[in-house]
């Protein structure tokens, strides 16, 4: 079994910056991709980021330039710099990996419990 298990949400105001983190554990073979999607009252989980086990990245055009994804591979960690937060940005933040239990076996995707982030105008 694997566990992520995420930190860094609060209430901030629009303008300031958060850090989240997320750092998976258990059963791990290799992570093929970490990210961060988020959830709105009344909306669809969506996309923020996510980085590959190589370091290439992928962005939602709302966060690209004030959000930086950022991942450790000896640590299993995965972080998202927010800066320049927006009241849009209000969402739960749910950390996600996709990984392997064993070498060549087949893809699992997890996902944390999630941690509220609220900017006031």
């Amino acid at each position: 079994q694997v566990q992520l298990v995420e930190s860094g949400g609060g209430l901030v105001q629009a303008g300031e910056s958060l850090r989240l983190s997320c750092a998976a554990s258990g059963s791990i073979f290799s992570i093929n991709s970490m990210g961060w999607y988020r959830q709105a009252p009344g909306k669809k989980r969506e996309l923020v980021a996510v980085i590959a086990s190589g370091g290439s990245t992928n962005y939602a055009d709302s966060v690209k330039g004030r959000f930086t994804i950022s991942r450790d591979n000896a640590k299993n960690t995965v972080s998202l710099q927010m800066n320049s937060l927006k009241p849009e940005d209000t969402a739960v933040y749910y950390c996600n990996a996709v990984l392997e239990h064993w070498a060549g076996g087949p893809m699992y995707n997890y996902w944390g419990q999630g941690t509220q982030v609220t900017v006031s105008s």
